[in-house]
This record gives structure tokens, C-alpha cells and sequence, in this order.
């Protein structure tokens, strides 16, 4: 039981990743994949959108570089709970590189075809 546990927790470790390098990449063909079609994303603003709109976001995200840390995955049966830190650097609105430092709760369902994807995903801003 505890190696499948484990097993489980690693696969869903390794798709965030996976986002990470969808971000890191402007790759949105890499993150489609890893969401639901029913996706949901709060974005530290507040504002709530689909897979299609994250999607776009992805594709013209400004940044230089982004790392998660922190990360832990909560497994229970189908579903898991990732959560983490996500250090970036971007761009403000006047082209200014800023630090951006994001508390991130990400919603994972086993598909039926046994495919993780995320259903929800929410980032709050933090203070490091």
C-alpha cells in the first residue's frame, strides 16, 4: 500500500512539473494534456477562468524563470491535492521584472481512461 501511495504521489509530483515547464516554456501543448476539459483556475487576482483562457494565459506569460518548492501531494483514492510554492520572475504592466512569489493549490481527479488531470487550480500571492 505505501509503495502505491508513493507511486501515485510521484506521478501527480511529476505532472506538475511538467506545468511548470509548460509555464517556463510559453508551451501551452504541454499543459492542454494535464487539464480537464471542465478546468477551473482562480488567479491571484480573483479572476476565475477555464481551460481555454489558461491555455492563452500560458502561451503569454511573462517571465524569465520559475521554480516550485515546497511541493507535498495528498492522495486520497482518485483525487489528490498538490500544493507549493512557485518563485518567478516577470514582468509588470510597465515592463518591470518583479519577483513573483505564489502559494499554489492544484485539484487532481484519476480520469476515467486512468490519466491524472487537474480540475482546479488556485494561486495566492505570498510575501518571502
Amino acid at each position: 500500500m505505501w509503495a502505491e501511495l508513493y507511486s501515485l504521489r510521484r506521478a501527480v509530483a511529476s505532472l506538475e512539473e511538467k506545468w511548470l515547464q509548460a509555464i517556463n516554456t510559453n508551451g501551452p501543448d504541454l499543459l492542454a494534456p494535464l487539464l480537464a476539459d471542465k478546468f477551473v483556475s482562480t488567479s491571484p487576482e480573483g479572476k476565475v477562468t477555464g481551460k481555454a483562457e489558461t491555455l492563452v494565459d500560458v502561451k503569454t506569460f511573462e517571465k524569465n524563470s520559475g521554480a516550485n518548492s515546497e511541493m507535498k501531494v495528498i492522495v486520497y483514492g482518485d483525487t489528490a491535492i498538490a500544493i507549493g510554492i512557485l518563485k518567478a520572475k516577470t514582468k509588470d504592466p510597465s515592463g518591470k521584472i518583479v519577483d513573483l512569489n505564489l502559494q499554489w493549490t492544484d485539484m487532481w481527479v484519476k480520469m476515467p481512461n486512468r490519466n491524472w488531470q487537474c480540475v482546479a487550480s488556485h494561486g495566492s500571492p505570498i510575501k518571502i
